[in-house]
């Protein structure tokens, strides 16, 4: 083939190829220029409970410390160690004989004064009929029945030191103040214990129901009664606490808020609330690190958006993209304070209705025209029919 002939084909072999390029080129910007595709999230109001998840520690609903009233050596300890016990069940029973010999004493005593008062008795009434008839004069008269009252006080004193006597012997056995779980002992049998000691026998504690105490800063409660004030919020001291435990699992029964401290820590400028959870199984132990999840209030009107459809710069400013009336992209600056679950909570920038972009966002610009479908509405639409294999040839 001549050399003419090779340069001619070379040279309409390029123009094709760059008629070719031209046209597919031109086929992308008129595709680029044509409406964005986006999915969009229409924002409506709700009514959301909003929450607070403050640390704590549990405590036992009710603590006692078992402590001595009367001294002595412990003859023998009456229960086992970590087991329930009832409330007057017996736990340690101390050496009672000089206790039993006092009560003793006390009930001869006893017994003679009313063998006095008895003698006074029978004496005054003779001498009101020996008075009767002059045989003994008014004064003998007034001196017996002087006897008698005196010999009846004497009978209640005794009484009165019996039943002291009796106390004392009772407080030999030491029993338990409430009903609960009780701890280790801090004594063994033979060791002395004396009334009124620093260390306790032993400690009760009742965990079912059990206490969570929490704190919460005081600027938290400012801002939550301004909004109460505001109508921004409802209250919300009903509803249930929820309770985390220290492996980040929640526990199966919710709890209920008892009451909040009236006065601020001044060291740490927080105050204390109460909440009292159902611990039948007794997972929850006293000083037990947990965590709670109070509502603080409930938002009749919120508005709640995705996550991604929240952009936030470097300077922290957050902003959204919204489809407009006209189709077209606009950036709106956000204020946002809290998330709630994967949705973050608008203050202030958003409206009900307006359409955010939550997905796309990186094929858009403000201004530009887009084609916005509603999250969800894809799903939604029926699967197409797949296409028919073609006929094999013959």
């Amino acid at each position: 083939m001549p050399a003419i002939s090779r340069y001619r084909l070379v040279a309409l072999s390029l123009a094709l190829s760059v008629a070719l390029v031209a046209c597919k080129g031109g086929g992308e910007q008129q595709q680029q220029g044509g409406p964005g595709q986006v999915t969009v999230v229409t924002l409506k109001t709700e009514a959301v409970t909003l929450t607070r998840e403050l640390a704590g520690r549990a405590t036992g609903y009710q603590v006692a410390e078992v402590r001595p009233q009367v001294s002595g050596i412990v003859a023998k300890r009456l229960f086992t160690e970590g087991s329930v016990v009832k409330a007057g069940e017996p736990l340690y029973q101390l050496d009672d004989a000089s206790y039993r010999a006092q009560a003793n004493s006390a009930r001869a005593q006893l017994a003679r004064a009313e063998a006095t008062a008895n003698a006074a008795r029978l004496a005054a009434r003779r001498s009101s009929e020996l008075v009767k008839s002059k045989v003994i004069s008014v004064q003998d008269d007034e001196n017996a029945q002087a006897a008698w009252k005196q010999a009846d006080a004497d009978v209640l004193a005794a009484r009165a030191s019996l039943d002291a006597a009796n106390v004392t012997l009772g407080y030999a056995r030491i029993t338990a103040p409430i009903s609960g779980q009780i701890g280790k002992s801090s004594v063994t049998q033979g060791a002395l214990v004396s009334a009124g000691q620093a260390e306790p026998l032993a400690t009760i504690n009742q965990l079912d129901p059990i206490y969570i105490d929490v704190t919460q800063s005081s600027a938290e409660l400012l801002q939550l009664r301004r909004e109460l004030a505001a109508g921004r919020l409802e209250g919300a001291s009903e509803l249930p606490v929820d309770i985390v435990l220290e492996d980040g699992s929640t526990y199966a029964h919710k709890g209920t808020l008892e009451f909040s401290e009236v006065s601020v820590d001044p060291s740490t400028g927080s105050y204390s609330l109460r909440v009292r959870v159902e611990n039948p199984d007794q997972v929850l132990m006293p000083g037990m690190f947990v965590r709670a999840v109070l509502g603080s209030g409930v938002r009749p009107n919120a508005l709640l958006v995705p996550m991604q459809g929240i952009a936030r710069d470097a300077k922290g400013n957050t902003s959204a993209m919204v489809v407009d009336a006209e189709g077209k992209v606009a950036a709106r600056p956000v204020t946002v304070s809290r998330t709630i679950g994967d949705k973050w909570l608008v203050e202030d920038g958003l409206k009900a209705g307006d359409k955010v972009i939550v997905e796309g966002l990186q094929k858009i610009g403000p201004g530009m025209p887009v084609q916005a479908t509603e999250k969800g509405a894809e799903a939604a639409k029926p699967a197409a029919a797949p296409a028919a294999a073609p006929a094999a040839k013959q």
